[in-house]
């Protein structure tokens, strides 16, 4: 058995600030000690060393660190200001102290989960133009499309003031709890943030949070036993679900699975049946999104089988098996389980401390209505389903009005309206350019590729333009 690692200490002063940094950067990556020497061509103890605070790196060791972790040179700016404040006093201006520093917390320096997501490396799908004017689907590393690099999305929000404001705020889970609060809630109110933050923003700044707060937690729990231990334990599994969502919306569908799988094997251990239930139904949300029709029906009646009447959850299940069975041709049988649906949150008094399923009303079901119509080939149903419901979404709901515009404009497309659906398109664009949601690029790429055959229409060739400029383009 190897020896445990030596816990660092990054308060004692800036060089062993730099040292955790490095570690803790190492670590995401994935990469031994062993690894990292043999990308920057030191000595694996050497390294350990500096790690530990006992030496100070040397500058051309900085520089190869921060090239070969991509870490866009925040461990060589942190490495210039470690003799420019020799007594560890940290400035509120200190590059260690912005908000989303991976050293700003302490769980980074921890060792890493035992239940990684897929690596940095691992592929992501996107649209590409292609030479001939075409559209493929490349695959890039993870790790260039959580940057936005891939799609083009980012550089809006990155440039807006109030998209560094949410940034910071997620990266900042003191900014939004008094000291005295338990760990428990402190998490609890995190998440509430990096959902209101994935709403306006879309997924791709909130995925790092996300996986590092499990981290966390699940060192925290370490510390705690009985109830506290138990409420950490479900809270890790609300985070596990959040991160397959989040995911989902990516298009990651990989990534999904393995968080989404996560949350449903801690959701036993939690012994809370609602929790069960409810990822049991978003298991069959993302089967839908995969356009596996029958798992999709059998993760569904899973969930219906065992939800709660004065909950939410049956109705959940109902609208996300209605989805399946529209995928399967079932056009009957999908509009049988939207109508229940609706039965079951007018007819049943909830319970008000229920939280899951929030969001679940008449708008967001008629919204469920309207992409089976579609999936089932009613077209110009669809299209008044999809306009319908979105004049009663939330305005909080930003992201999705551009999945549910984007949507809305296939169905015109399928309803031979291409004007309508160039139109609608544009609106859903300027959502997902804003957000980076590879769902809405997704369902947009179709409408590229569909309004072809009116290139001429100057509404069509005026969304084109807009679609060309966004998305990558063959070298």
């Amino acid at each position: 058995m190897g020896q445990p690692r030596r816990e660092l200490t990054p308060d004692r002063s800036p060089l062993h600030l730099w040292g955790s940094e490095l570690r803790a950067w190492r670590d995401r990556r994935r990469l031994s000690l062993v690894k990292m020497g043999e990308l920057v061509r030191y000595n694996p103890s050497y390294l350990a060393r500096i790690e530990r605070g006992e030496r100070k790196s040397p500058r051309e060791l900085a520089e190869a660190a921060d090239r070969e972790l991509n870490t866009s040179g925040a461990l060589l700016r942190l490495w210039e200001l470690i003799d420019s404040n020799p007594n560890g006093i940290r400035h509120s201006n200190h590059v260690a102290n912005h908000p989303d520093h991976v050293a700003n917390t302490r769980q980074v320096v921890a060792p890493t989960s035992e239940f990684p997501a897929e690596s940095d490396e691992a592929g992501v799908t996107i649209p590409c133009r292609t030479q001939d004017g075409g559209i493929i689907f490349v695959t890039l590393p993870r790790r260039t499309f959580l940057s936005g690099l891939g799609l083009g999305t980012m550089a809006a929000a990155s440039a807006s003031p109030s998209a560094s404001a949410q940034s910071s705020v997620l990266g900042s889970p003191q900014a939004i709890t008094a000291p005295d609060l338990k760990p428990a809630e402190h998490f609890r109110q995190l998440r509430r943030v990096l959902i209101d933050n994935d709403n306006l923003l879309g997924p791709l700044r909130a995925i790092p949070t996300v996986e590092s707060q499990i981290d966390a937690i699940r060192q925290l729990r370490l510390s705690y036993r009985g109830t506290d231990a138990n409420e950490l334990l479900y809270i890790q599994t609300q985070y596990a679900e959040l991160c397959g969502w989040l995911y989902q919306d990516t298009g990651d569908f990989r990534s999904a699975q393995f968080w989404t799988d996560r949350a449903l094997e801690w959701s036993y251990a939690t012994g809370v049946p609602d929790l069960t239930t409810f990822i049991l139904a978003r298991k069959s949300q993302l089967a839908g999104d995969m356009h596996d029709g029958l798992t999709a029906i059998d993760l569904a009646t899973a969930a219906a089988r065992q939800a709660r009447p004065d909950t939410r959850l049956g109705a959940i299940a109902a609208t996300n098996g209605a989805y399946g069975y529209a995928l399967t041709g079932d056009n009957r049988n999908a509009n049988q389980m939207l109508d229940l649906a609706h039965d079951l949150i007018t007819d049943r008094d909830m319970d008000p401390a229920f939280s899951w399923g929030s969001w679940m009303d008449d708008a967001y079901i008629e919204i469920h209505r309207a992409r089976s119509l579609y999936a089932v080939g009613q077209y110009t149903d669809a299209a008044e389903g999809f306009r319908t419901a979105i004049e009663n979404l939330p305005a909080t709901y930003h992201r999705d009005r551009g999945v549910y515009l984007a949507r809305e404009s296939l169905a015109y497309v399928g309803a031979r309206e291409p004007e309508q659906a160039a139109s609608t398109g544009l609106q859903a664009l300027g959502i997902g350019q804003a957000t980076g949601s590879a769902r809405i690029i997704t369902e947009l790429t179709k409408l590229d590729g569909q309004l072809e055959r009116w290139h001429s229409v100057p509404a069509v060739a005026e969304f084109r333009e807009a679609f060309d400029g966004l998305i990558a383009h063959q070298a």
